[in-house]
């Protein structure tokens, strides 16, 4: 596999507090990671410096060989970076494949950059990118769903949704914040066996942070462990689950069931 994602010797801290301290990993083509660790590991602070909410004290981030450390997050989009949020991020008011088409035509740079353009946009949106939507929203199992504004959707079918929105930018590295939050065990698995499954169809790389451990070692090729500020261990599901270090500091002393597997 290629390296997609890399960072080196990334440090981020505030008010004379180390939250990041020199920390290492590589995600590649098609490969899906899990950032996991206990609060205060530095993991959220880790996951913002790469999809540029915040910006690096040192270090470098690279995507494909590109630097974009540092870069703003519309600038990361641009380069092919997508996310998805804790809470949804979609349209309310459009319907599943609007959301769709309007993702899809922000990747094409074909949305108005000025508000007298969108009167316009929206009445001529109907047979824009009308076929790749309809193909990500099958995808993800929403094909009944696509007349439907997405504030009737079901929470579980929010999140698939702002996953095809994702997909829609044809990404090369796909960030999934606590993406089971608020979901319910058999709705998490379909998510995440659907997003490891595209993203290896694709060769997207996958870097995920997650509290259930069920979806980490079921759904992770590989496991980064943080511990205040510092990575404490690396490596398979079955290998991390093993580490005494990482027993006696996260995972309570008991090793976490090896969960589903990989659909």
């Amino acid at each position: 596999m290629s390296a997609a994602l890399v960072v080196a010797g990334l440090k981020k801290s505030f008010g004379g507090v180390a939250a990041v301290r020199g920390i290492d990993f590589t995600v590649h083509a098609g490969e899906a990671v899990a950032l996991i660790g206990p609060n205060g590991a530095g993991k959220t602070t880790t996951f913002n410096l790469v999809n540029g909410q915040i910006a690096p004290d040192a270090g470098r981030v690279t995507l494909a060989g590109d630097d974009i450390t540092g870069l703003a997050p519309e600038a990361l989009f641009r380069r092919g970076v997508a996310r998805t949020f804790q809470i949804t991020a979609t349209f309310a008011s459009m319907t599943v494949r609007e959301n769709v088409q309007m993702a899809l035509a922000s990747h094409a740079r074909h949305t108005p950059r000025t508000g007298a353009g969108w009167g316009r946009y929206l009445g001529w949106m109907p047979a824009a990118h009308a076929a790749r939507a309809q193909a990500l929203i099958d995808e993800q199992g929403l094909s009944a769903d696509a007349a439907r504004p997405a504030s009737e959707l079901a929470y579980g079918d929010l999140k698939r949704l702002e996953l095809a929105m994702a997909f829609a930018n044809a990404p090369r590295l796909l960030l999934m914040d606590e993406p089971t939050a608020g979901m319910a065990p058999n709705e998490r698995e379909a998510l995440m066996r659907t997003a490891v499954a595209a993203c290896r169809e694709r060769g997207v790389a996958l870097l995920f942070t997650e509290h259930d451990m069920d979806v980490v070692f079921g759904f992770a090729d590989r496991v980064v462990v943080m511990n205040r500020g510092r990575i404490i261990a690396e490596g398979s599901p079955d290998a991390v689950q093993r580490n005494d270090e990482v027993r006696a500091v996260y995972l309570g002393g008991q090793p976490v069931g090896a969960g589903r597997g990989h659909a």
